[in-house]
């Protein structure tokens, strides 16, 4: 159990006092996070409309329609200004998507996630939607109810499984608050934030999703997210073609993943202060609202409109790619938004636009264009989250409309498994992977699989040319120190490699001309690609018991890049694992693990203990000792001789040798 406050530890004891089972307790707490993320939907939706509100009253206001055109452009650059502040000076979770954080704190901090993230990011999303950012509100939505669940563990205590228990619950309250789906909510939390489907998890979950979409319904009414005619599929014989806007579906998202990261990176390389990127961004998407305003926002409104078939074909296409620039420019440049609804709106539009072709090729055998809007919609989500079950789920529940049942799950079902092999990835886990950090369902990957080849191997390598004799191999060969010297052809191309038995073979056959290194040199091998998991190279390694492996790049014929050792995996995975250390612990050890004569250790303050309460300069620390770093709440402090250390703190000290017990002994429970 972990440290509870006074508050939590009273109702503890009380529950402990009369026995109330674990199960009672939790479904409890389920419940109240299920109330207070409905409750934050509630708000968070009515500050974007306030945030929208005002700015279409101003630009109203403005008495020429030119410069009401030039205060709308501006509002997503002040939006995004707004984010960036937030971000640079009272917690950097407020700006991204939401889920991506979610997932890593689950995966990697016992799902802690600082208390102030939830107001933070209310604001930062709230300002970044209303004034016009193209992103969505469900990701906000449920890192808010994150927010709130994890709070809640930590104030009664708990164990991280029940923090990431509660996590996933405020996090399925916040999804079924924004789109009135409750099931979904569950599916997307136990499939994306917790990565399995658990009988320990599904009851909170279940509680907290239907807790949360019925507080929210009291407020913003009970009908479903989007106003749809009923669609019928025109028969089996149209199912070919929902499979192939499935299968259109997968660049979509793709391009949207893809894009995110791009324009991620061109932002990095931008001179300045970071926390003007977000502005710069927004200042972009402004432009794009001259000319598309659909393309603004969250865009609800705008997808209503594509499943009624109110748009023509030139509009969806114009909508389709401004979209998903309005959207890359919001999120790569540091903007604050979901990406679930972005996903919709490009599905919807990818849809109609293919409806519409289809209608006019078979205008008697084909549903309306609205139909296959309503299929494009999960088609894209799916390949984007690789989520096809949640995807049908919520486009159910957003709906009402169960009769597209057969092609939503082919176009899903192919958009999905098409996707998978346009991106290894789901859009969260790619942005998560940009960071350094590596999921897959929302676990931490092994380590060997989450580290590429070109990031282990060894790029300096000594190879030889296809037309060297055996004794400049022989000398080669020793110079390199390796196991074998790969052969390569006047172009860098791998020709084949030779090892110390394959030139003592030659040595010995007695033949009668000179042989070279293309003659004796083993010509098919075991090669690498660069991109591909250290793990795979490893099984290949161990299956035919070889040492290291030639990587090549066969996009170029074959080019020999380097050699992977069974020594560049061992350094690769300590170097991942000190990574994963720093992540947890949330301390640089990397640049401390190198001091001669000294020891760096994590210590927590314990409440009751020598070090609560007092400040670094008055713990008296036997000389040779340092306190390095303290962390409280996910911020990093400096331990200045005024601080003063809380419970719960986590503390770097760097003890000289012999003081590490006497250390320990300060920061431990008792103060003896």
């Amino acid at each position: 159990m972990g440290t509870a406050g006074n508050g939590g530890r009273r109702v503890i004891r009380a529950l402990d006092r009369r026995q109330v089972p674990e199960e009672v307790t939790l479904m409890a707490l389920g419940l109240a996070v299920g109330l207070a993320a409905g409750l934050g939907a509630v708000a968070f939706r009515w500050a974007v409309a306030a945030t929208a509100e005002v700015v279409t009253r101003t630009a109203g206001a403005v008495p020429l329609p030119l410069l009401g055109g030039i205060v709308l452009v501006l509002a997503p650059a002040l939006g995004g200004l707004a984010v960036g502040l937030i971000g640079r000076y009272v917690a950097p979770e407020a700006q991204g998507g939401g889920i991506p954080e979610v997932m890593e704190a689950v995966a990697l901090r016992g799902g802690r996630i600082r208390r102030r993230v939830a107001l933070a990011k209310t604001a930062a999303s709230a300002l970044s939607l209303g004034s016009g950012g193209s992103a969505g509100t469900e990701g906000p939505i449920a890192h808010i109810g994150a927010g709130i669940g994890s709070s809640l563990g930590r104030l009664f205590g708990l164990s991280d499984e029940r923090v990431q228990n509660l996590v996933a619950c405020g996090a399925a309250g916040g999804i079924a608050a924004t789109f009135n789906a409750p099931i979904a909510g569950v599916l997307f939390s136990l499939e994306v934030i917790l990565g399995e489907f658990s009988a320990r998890y599904l009851g909170t979950v279940v509680v907290s999703s239907v807790t949360a979409a019925a507080v929210a319904s009291l407020f913003l009414g009970s009908s479903p997210a989007f106003a749809v005619p009923a669609y019928t599929p025109a028969g089996t014989g149209e199912l070919p073609l929902y499979a192939l806007l499935g299968l259109l579906s997968a660049p979509v998202a793709a391009g949207l993943s893809r894009g995110m990261g791009r324009a991620g990176d061109a932002f990095a390389r931008l001179q300045g202060p970071k926390w003007l990127r977000p502005a710069l961004g927004g200042l972009a998407v402004g432009l794009i609202g001259l000319a598309l305003p659909q393309a603004l926002g969250v865009g609800y409104g705008t997808i209503e409109a594509a499943l009624q078939g109110a748009f023509g074909p030139a509009l969806m296409l114009a909508l389709l790619v401004g979209k998903l620039v309005a959207t890359v420019l919001t999120l790569g440049s540091g903007g604050s938004g979901g990406i679930f609804a972005p996903c919709l709106y490009l599905g919807a539009m990818l849809g109609g636009l293919f409806g519409a072709a289809v209608n006019a090729l078979w205008p008697a055998a084909t549903a309306p264009v609205g139909a296959y809007a309503l299929v494009g919609m999960a088609a894209v989500f799916a390949g984007a989250a690789r989520t096809p079950v949640m995807a049908v789920v919520i486009v159910f529940e957003m709906t009402g409309d169960y009769r597209m049942v057969l092609p939503l799950l082919l176009a899903t079902m192919v958009g999905t498994l098409v996707s998978q092999r346009l991106d290894a990835d789901s859009i969260y886990a790619t942005a998560l992977a940009r960071r350094g950090v590596r999921l897959h369902q929302g676990r931490d990957l092994d380590l060997l699989e989450g580290i590429t080849v070109a990031e282990a191997m060894n790029h300096r390598v000594s190879g030889a040319q296809t037309d060297w004799p055996l004794p400049q191999l022989w000398e080669a060969l020793l110079a390199s120190g390796q196991h074998a010297l790969p052969v390569m052809d006047a172009t860098g191309r791998l020709c084949g490699i030779v090892t110390a038995r394959d030139l003592q073979a030659a040595a010995e056959s007695g033949a009668e001309q000179p042989l070279t290194a293309a003659e004796v040199a083993t010509a098919h091998v075991l090669v690498a690609s660069p991109d591909e998991p250290v793990s795979e190279a490893l099984r290949r390694m161990g299956g035919r018991d070889v040492g290291q492996l030639p990587v090549v790049d066969a996009d170029r014929g074959g080019l020999l890049l380097g050699l992977l050792s069974r020594e560049d995996i061992i350094r690769a995975y300590n170097r991942a694992t000190l990574e994963r250390q720093e992540r947890t612990a949330g301390f640089p050890l990397t640049r401390l693990r190198h001091l001669p004569g000294a020891t760096v250790h994590v210590l927590t303050v314990e409440k009751g203990s020598r070090a609560a309460g007092r400040t670094p300069a008055e713990l008296a620390l036997p000389e040779g000792c340092l306190l390095a770093h303290v962390m409280r709440d996910g911020a990093s402090l400096i331990p200045r001789g005024d601080l003063r250390l809380m419970p719960e703190d986590q503390v770097m000290a760097v003890c000289g040798p012999g003081t590490a017990d006497a250390v320990a002994g300060v920061f431990a429970g008792r103060a003896d």
